[in-house]
Parts: structure tokens; C-alpha cells; sequence
């Protein structure tokens, strides 16, 4: 009895070695196992992060919002272009020649009230500036303290547009000292410093251009468009029987 026990026993083993039910699991074990190493050989290992440059020299990632730094805008017109262009703007151009030359005082308050847009800006520039021109004339004979009060609006629109600056432009045209200048804050205080001068040498035309570049730009707070209210009309009422 004992020896037909243990010959049943080893006919049970054989029959669930041969099963193709536990080969299949076996297989499929097998089958999942070399998949999963396949699909993990097929992943790319983690590259490095990649960095860019802001404008003001800090590493960014490449996949953020501000990427590479952003390239200057030109001026809408040059320095000497004193009629402006055949657009448009021409007859604008023409009254920006005209205050420019004959009152510069008044062109300074609205190319300054165009930059602000507060109540009281052209008034209070205007009169700054038209005693330091009267100041200036009595004193030296010719125009040379407004300047040192007007150059300023020069920076702050080249600064609000982006545009290109009198060292950048030369040094993109003759590529001669700004190779060596890397900090931001360097070129700025020559950029700077190239308004001032800018304005001391040809503060009629500096002044003429920057109000041609407003006037494309910046609407004039006078005429900001005023909000409508639109009133509906009520609906028909019907008198309900009792």
C-alpha cells in the first residue's frame, strides 16, 4: 500500500509539471518580466536640465516664460528724421517739428503727460521746464539746463518700450566697445548717460522724436474712450386675473 501511495504521488507531481495551465502562468510570468525590462531599457534616463539668460543675467529654465532675453525694439523714427514719415501720423509729425522748435516747453509737458498719464503732469513739467529754459538763455545764452531735467523722460521710454539705446545702436553698427561691457547694469548707466548727452547736443531733435514715438505709441489721456451704460428697457407687464 505504501509503495502505491508514493506511486500516486509522483504521477500528481508529473501531471502538474506537465499542466499547460501552469505553464501559461509560468509563461506569462516570464513574458511580463522581459517586458518590463525592455520597457525600462526603452526609457531615457533624465537628461540635465538646460538654462538660458535673462536680460538682466540670470539662468532660466529654457521651458519657462522668459526663455532668451528679449531683443530691442528700433525707434519709429530716427534722431534727425525731424518730418516724420508719410503715414498716418504726417500731420502729427508736422505739429511735433513746429512745438519742438518754436515752444519745446510745451512739446516736453505733453510727451511727459502722454509717459504719466496723471492729472497735473503736463502742467507741472511744462512750467519746470520753461523756467530752467528762460534761466538757462539769460544766463549762458543758449538752452543748456533743460536738458539736465529732460533727459530723464528720454530713459524712461526707452525703457518701457524696450528700444534700442544710443550705445547699443553704436556699438551694433561699429561692434567697437560693447563686447567688453557684460553687466546689465553697466550698459544701463551708459545707456543712461548717451540720453543725457543725447538731449545737451540735439534737444530739439531728441524731444521731437520721443513725442513722434508717443504719439504711435500712447493715446492721449484726454481722449480715452468713455465707458458706455447701456439700459435695457423693462420687460412688458400683464395684469394677472383674479
Amino acid at each position: 500500500m505504501a509503495a502505491e501511495d508514493s506511486r500516486e504521488a509522483q504521477r500528481g507531481d508529473e501531471h502538474e509539471e506537465s499542466s499547460p495551465l501552469l505553464q501559461g502562468k509560468e509563461n506569462d510570468g516570464k513574458i511580463c518580466s522581459k517586458g518590463d525590462a525592455k520597457a525600462a531599457s526603452l526609457v531615457p534616463p533624465p537628461a540635465a536640465e538646460e538654462y538660458g539668460w535673462t536680460a538682466d543675467g540670470l539662468p532660466v529654465s529654457q521651458g519657462s516664460v522668459i526663455g532668451e532675453p528679449i531683443r530691442r525694439n528700433q525707434w519709429n523714427s530716427g534722431l534727425f528724421t525731424c518730418l516724420g514719415r508719410n503715414d498716418e501720423f504726417c500731420s502729427s509729425d508736422l505739429e511735433v517739428c513746429l512745438l519742438g522748435s518754436v515752444a519745446p516747453c510745451v512739446l516736453y509737458g505733453t510727451n511727459a503727460e502722454r509717459l504719466g498719464s496723471a492729472p497735473g503732469t503736463f502742467s507741472n513739467h511744462c512750467l519746470t521746464y520753461l523756467g530752467l529754459y528762460f534761466v538757462g538763455n539769460s544766463l549762458f545764452g543758449w538752452n543748456c539746463l533743460a536738458p539736465w531735467f529732460s533727459y530723464s523722460s528720454r530713459s524712461a521710454i526707452r525703457r518701457k518700450f524696450n528700444l534700442e539705446g544710443s550705445f547699443e545702436a553704436m556699438n551694433r553698427s561699429c561692434g567697437c566697445c560693447g563686447s567688453c561691457i557684460e553687466d546689465e547694469m553697466q550698459r544701463e548707466h551708459l545707456e543712461t548717460t548717451c540720453d543725457f548727452v543725447t538731449h545737451v547736443l540735439c534737444h530739439t531733435c531728441a524731444l521731437c522724436q520721443e513725442g513722434r514715438e508717443l504719439r504711435r505709441k500712447v493715446l492721449h489721456p484726454g481722449f480715452n474712450a468713455q465707458s458706455t451704460v447701456v439700459v435695457m428697457p423693462p420687460r412688458e407687464q400683464t395684469m394677472g386675473r383674479k
